[in-house]
């Protein structure tokens, strides 16, 4: 969670007046622990966790869930975008942002990840290098997701969206255009909950 990527995104985000909770999968925190690099845990658990994080939000701040609430959203890179996306339903996000979404593993392009995101309700906002190697523009334009679904295309972004040098474009450009993205998003939630 304190990656310089996440640390960068967090205070972007931040500056748009949300209040950014982060935190680390049980992998993730054992690895911190241990220094020890751990497979990632079962996608059960990575979703418990998620919602256990929400339920702990939720008491300390019950002002923020009750029936005036303001908008949730959600949001991750990779693996923990793709966990918000499984769970996004069940807490009724009003939107997820996901950063570099994981649509295949590298070695098996032919196994998608895609199934929840063909009939999803909430609203997803996926930003992805074109040239992302776990989901590049020419494969994920082919796939059959829902229209709650909408791809934000980075020019020349891999995974972290960061492009090479001769693109003419730089990663930073890449995450505030995403922040300027999920401002407007926000924006027109929040103006939507207040009528």
């Amino acid at each position: 969670m304190d990656h310089p990527f996440m640390q960068q995104v967090s205070a972007q985000i931040a500056a748009c007046e949300l209040m950014v909770i982060r935190f680390e999968f049980p992998y993730m925190a054992l690895r911190r622990e241990t220094g020890k690099r751990r497979l990632p845990d079962k996608m059960p658990i990575l979703e418990q966790c998620f919602l256990d994080v929400l339920d702990h939000l939720k008491k300390r701040n019950p002002e923020l869930f009750n029936e005036t609430a303001v908008p949730l959203f959600l949001a991750g890179k990779s693996m923990g975008g793709r966990v918000a996306t499984l769970i996004a339903d069940r807490v009724s996000a009003s939107a997820v942002f996901i950063y570099g979404y994981p649509f295949h593993s590298i070695k098996k392009p032919e196994v998608l990840r895609i199934e929840h995101l063909q009939d999803v309700q909430s609203e997803i906002h996926i930003f992805q290098g074109d040239r992302d190697k776990l989901g590049n523009k020419s494969e994920v334009s082919t796939y059959p997701l829902s229209e709650k679904v909408q791809v934000h295309w980075f020019n020349d972004g891999d995974h972290d969206l960061h492009p090479r040098v001769r693109s003419g474009s730089t990663q930073l450009e890449h995450l505030e255009s995403a922040v300027q993205i999920i401002s407007r998003i926000v924006d027109n939630h929040t103006s939507r909950s207040k009528l």
